[in-house]
C-alpha cells in the first residue's frame, strides 16, 4: 500500500495550491496550467467525496482517507510523466493531513501523514480567505475560513515548507503566483 503513497521521482518543478476550502485554488491550477501551457492535478477528494455524497448523502469519513490519498498521488504520478517542465497541483497530501486533524480531532492516519511528510514540491500557494465562500454539496466550514486558514499557515510553517501568500483579486493571484513561479523556472 505504501508505494501509492509515494510521489515518482521527477526533475519537475511542483507547484500546490494550498488553503481552506473556496479559496480559489481550482480556479488557480486551471489558470497556472494554461498560462504555462502544461497540465495540473485536479483535487480527487472532490470527485471521491462527491460520488460518496450522490451515492450515500456522507460525507467524508475517517475510512475515506486513504482511498483519497492513494486517488491524489496517483493522479499526480500519471501527470508527472505527462508534464514538462512544470506541474500545478490542486492539493497534496499535506492538504489531506490538515482537513484530517482539523476534522478528526487532530487524528492522522500514521500512513497519510508519513508520506504527507515525505512527498515534496518546490512551493506552496497558500490562498488566503479575502474571497467569497461559494457553497457545494461538500464545504461545511464557512464560519470557520479564518481558524482554517491559520491551520493551514501553521502547517506550512511547522514543516519548513517554501510558500507564498496569495491575495487579492484572480487576477492579483495569479501575478504573485506567475512571479514566484517564474523564479523557480529561471533558477532550472
Amino acid at each position: 500500500m505504501e508505494e501509492t503513497l509515494k510521489q515518482k521521482p521527477s526533475n519537475l518543478i511542483k507547484v500546490v495550491l494550498f488553503g481552506p476550502e473556496s479559496t480559489g485554488k481550482t480556479t488557480l491550477s486551471r489558470q497556472l496550467a494554461e498560462h504555462y501551457g502544461t497540465l495540473w492535478v485536479p483535487e480527487y477528494a472532490r470527485e471521491y467525496l462527491q460520488e460518496k455524497w450522490n451515492r450515500e448523502q456522507k460525507t467524508c469519513e475517517p475510512k475515506d482517507l486513504i482511498p483519497i490519498a492513494q486517488g491524489q498521488v496517483k493522479m499526480e504520478n500519471e501527470m508527472t510523466k505527462k508534464a514538462t517542465n512544470l506541474l500545478v497541483c490542486d492539493t497534496d497530501l499535506l492538504e489531506t493531513k490538515v482537513y484530517s486533524e482539523a476534522y478528526y480531532l487532530g487524528y492522522c492516519d500514521p500512513l497519510l501523514e508519513k508520506y504527507a511528510l515525505e512527498n515534496t514540491y518546490d512551493l506552496y500557494l497558500l490562498t488566503y480567505i479575502d474571497v467569497p465562500w461559494v457553497a457545494d454539496d461538500l464545504r461545511d466550514k464557512p464560519t470557520e475560513r479564518e481558524r482554517m486558514y491559520t491551520y493551514f499557515k501553521d502547517t506550512l510553517k511547522r514543516y519548513e515548507r517554501n510558500f507564498t501568500i496569495l491575495k487579492g483579486t484572480n487576477s492579483e493571484r495569479l501575478a504573485t503566483a506567475i512571479e514566484y513561479i517564474d523564479q523557480l523556472l529561471n533558477k532550472t
